[in-house]
């Protein structure tokens, strides 16, 4: 590879950081308007290097291409966000039971450090923050995940509600404190020796319950199926 590529690769690494963070923190929110000269000229980059990153997270869905408009952020309507949960609560339950008997007493310390981190921002709030840790926290009880097939299908859910899950806990505060409780839960569990059914229902309901919260404050959201049933077979 040529020092050409390298550098225009690293470009495209860099751009692309640089927009999925604004997204995720809520600076370019749902439907604003991704202007890749604008874009190139605050990064200090040609339009290639973005043009390569705006591509990438369209294949992730965090940024769509509209006629006569171009690239703009995507949003999630409440359905869509109700599908997307569903999915990744059998998905993610799936891979946590798989990865638990990977999992070793450094991951443990690892995950109960960062829950710990998610306790202490209980106390001054800050749900972009606590969702960064939120995800952390779960990463290290799926990555270990054996199956590549059903880990990829944990990292497309996690990217396709990146740009909502970024204030689903501004919405749902109460939730939070359930959250931290239901991770400490979880890591007793894996640590314990559970059986992987005992384990993958219990992140399946871990994931439905914060469904369950943000669906309560939008009643008119179509409701096609239990998702508490769902997540609890």
């Amino acid at each position: 590879m040529t020092e050409t590529a390298i550098a225009a690769g690293s470009k495209s690494e860099q751009a692309y950081a640089a927009v999925k963070a604004k997204i995720v923190d809520g600076t370019f929110s749902p439907g604003y308007r991704l202007v890749l000269a604008g874009l190139a000229k605050d990064l200090g980059f040609s339009v290639v290097p973005v043009r390569e990153a705006i591509r990438r997270l369209e294949a992730e869905g965090l940024v769509k291409f509209e006629r006569n408009v171009g690239a703009t952020v995507s949003g999630i309507d409440p359905t869509e966000y109700l599908y997307t949960m569903q999915t990744l609560s059998i998905v993610e339950g799936a891979a946590t039971a798989l990865s638990a008997p990977l999992i070793g007493e450094a991951d443990i310390a690892r995950a109960r450090a960062v829950n710990e981190e998610m306790r202490d921002c209980l106390q001054h709030f800050d749900p972009i923050r606590f969702t960064r840790l939120n995800q952390d926290f779960h990463s290290v009880l799926f990555e270990h995940c054996p199956n590549p097939h059903i880990l990829d299908l944990v990292h497309r859910g996690w990217n396709r509600l990146a740009s909502l899950r970024s204030s689903t806990f501004r919405f749902v505060p109460g939730r939070a404190h359930d959250s931290v409780d239901e991770h400490e839960a979880l890591l007793k569990l894996i640590e314990t020796g559970a059986d992987a059914d005992t384990i993958e229902k219990a992140a399946r309901l871990h994931r439905s319950a914060t469904l369950d919260a943000y669906l309560a404050l939008a009643p008119a959201t179509p409701s096609p199926g239990n998702a508490g049933s769902l997540n609890a077979q």
